[in-house]
């Protein structure tokens, strides 16, 4: 698609009170870097794979890998970026470690995505 075939206002009349309005209310440069960065986490659809099989459930590292058929090596990479994200959490019982969603708020970004692109 060119740049002339995207519908654009066909004069240049600002909206002042509506841009400033806009603008009152908008992140600081900083926290919207923060929020494109764990968009890009969820651009890996191995790492959406491992959240949506931890969606209500809590798994170890060898469950993981069996239900996605990966290894566990490739796995505990993924677990790795997603815990940086602060995306899920974990708890250590023996010589296992399990794994879960960090909070409701992944759960809810996982809905809404598939709610999303399931919409006719």
């Amino acid at each position: 698609m060119a740049i002339h075939d995207v519908e654009h206002c066909e004069c240049h009349e600002v909206h002042k009170d509506l841009v400033d309005q806009v603008m009152n209310r908008m992140p600081d440069d900083d926290e919207l870097y923060d929020l494109a960065e764990l968009f890009k986490v969820f651009g890996d659809s191995t790492r959406i794979r491992i959240l949506t099989v931890l969606f209500g459930e809590e798994m170890c590292v060898c469950d993981i890998a069996e239900a996605l058929s990966m290894n566990q090596s490739a796995v505990s990479h993924q677990l790795r970026v997603l815990k940086n994200a602060k995306l899920i959490k974990n708890r250590k019982e023996g010589k296992q470690v399990f794994y879960s969603l960090a909070d409701d708020h992944v759960s809810t970004i996982l809905a809404m995505g598939l709610e999303h692109i399931e919409e006719q």
